[in-house]
């Protein structure tokens, strides 16, 4: 299969996945699966995003992962975001791309920098201010590093804010990462 063909398979499974259908699947919940696959819980109220998401997956499926969310920002944007993707696709996804996205994140002090950008602090004078994030060259070294990574976007002024597109990622990964 060429990776025309390949990726053309994997946007139409994509779609059917994001995409409500007018004739949804009976309700299976809590009934064994076809293909190994958990089902969600019976409770559909509780676990309605999970209940909806397995309503789209294709039947031939082992699962699928979404990232959902809506947030108003400190500056008045509105972050809303969805994206998914089947767990065979992740699984087959080459991860050595997501290290230089995640690594950023793995320094206290740049979690800190992104909460601060995301509260609306946001030059580097102002989280050098602050309590615990060092001195203004280390807060630009930090800054550096989250502007490469794609997590933070320098703005006119000196000011610095979270991608629309990365603010419900990033929350996403700080809830994911309590558990």
């Amino acid at each position: 299969m060429t990776s025309l063909d390949d990726l053309d398979r994997r946007v139409s499974r994509l779609e059917r996945l994001l995409t409500p259908t007018d004739d949804p699947r009976p309700d299976t919940a809590g009934a064994p699966p076809p293909t190994g696959r958990p089902r969600p819980p019976a409770d559909t109220e509780t676990f309605w995003a999970l209940d909806g998401l397995d309503r789209r997956l294709p039947e031939d499926s082992r699962g699928a992962v979404m990232i959902v969310g809506a947030v108003g920002t400190a500056d008045g944007r509105a972050a809303q975001w969805q994206e998914g993707a089947l767990a065979d696709d992740l699984l087959d996804d080459e991860w050595s791309t997501a290290a230089e996205a995640l690594a950023a994140l793995g320094h206290p002090a740049r979690l800190r920098i992104l909460q601060e950008v995301l509260r609306g602090v946001s030059t580097a004078r102002d989280l050098a201010a602050l309590e615990d994030l060092g001195t203004t060259g280390q807060v630009y070294h930090h800054l550096r590093q989250l502007v490469g990574a794609g997590w933070l976007r320098a703005r006119r002024g000196g000011e610095h804010e979270v991608p629309v597109e990365r603010v419900v990622p990033l929350l996403t990964a700080v809830l994911g990462a309590r558990r």
